[in-house]
């Protein structure tokens, strides 16, 4: 499912058609005002594990570019002025200047936020539900602040990734107030289909998680923000994007990530004609 909701009942997940899957996984309920309803609560020691879940909370200006959109999903600067993030966050290209996004501080709360409202959608063509999980949102104005590059090849899509968000420290959890990160290992195709079977495609996906202890993941609400690791150079690079899975952290189900450099030469295509 999609981790942009609160998950519904999943004891036969399975049977569910491909397109509810991927709607209902990783995103909030859709709105500004179902996320300004949102706990934004500091993590306690009492609490469950940390958002992302398992991880631990970031340092400010540690990811610079992670920017926090209004209907409740993660994003990437990809410039100054365009956020790339996953086609199930929006509802088609156009004109929209209803999204606002945050960027600059780890905890949402803070006064030092840049607040950004968009002014154009651009959801992925073609886009159905089903892979081409990704869309750019251009602002209003350019936000001063680095951005994270794209993969444009598939040479770094192995080893360890860290993913950062302020979605559900577990599976049906409220928002997070800061941002959170965690380090998660690359899942082989072959291994990533033998949990979700023909629902993923290798070739527009990428799996990542710690299969058979789980533990670690994305969930609801960091639907859309970046997976990524350091290049050859020590650079961070985007290889991922938050998609969507069955549950959060669950052993046999890793996290399913719209697999960047499949769509960055359509991705730079796209961005300049906004």
């Amino acid at each position: 499912m999609t981790r942009t909701a609160q998950p519904p009942t999943k004891g036969s997940v399975l049977t569910v058609s491909k397109t509810f899957v991927r709607f209902v996984k990783r995103t909030l309920a859709t709105g500004a005002v179902a996320l300004a309803a949102l706990s934004l609560q500091p993590t306690t020691a009492s609490a469950s594990p940390t958002p992302v879940v398992g991880g631990t909370r970031a340092a400010q200006g540690e990811f610079p570019w992670m920017v926090r959109l209004s209907m409740g999903c993660g994003g990437a600067l990809y410039t100054q002025q365009i956020v790339l993030t996953a086609a199930h966050c929006v509802s088609g290209s156009g004109n929209n200047t209803s999204i606002t996004a945050t960027a600059g501080v780890v905890d949402l709360n803070s006064s030092s936020a840049i607040k950004v409202r968009s002014t154009k959608v651009l959801q992925a063509p073609g886009y159905n539900g089903s892979g081409k999980d990704w869309a750019l949102i251009k602002l209003a104005k350019p936000i001063n602040l680095p951005t994270l590059k794209i993969a444009d090849t598939t040479q770094y899509n192995n080893g360890t990734f860290t993913v950062a968000g302020w979605g559900a420290a577990r599976e049906g959890g409220p928002q997070q107030r800061y941002l959170l990160k965690a380090d998660v290992p690359f899942v082989s195709d072959a291994d990533c289909q033998a949990a979700y079977g023909n629902d993923l495609i290798p070739g527009e996906e990428i799996c990542a998680g710690i299969l058979g202890q789980g533990g670690v993941d994305t969930c609801q609400g960091d639907s859309g923000g970046p997976m990524f690791r350091r290049d050859a150079a020590g650079a961070w690079i985007q290889v991922g994007i938050v998609s969507w899975g069955i549950g959060c952290a669950r052993p046999d189900y890793p996290g399913v990530y719209t697999e960047v450099s499949t769509f960055a030469s359509q991705i730079r295509s796209a961005a300049s004609t906004l």
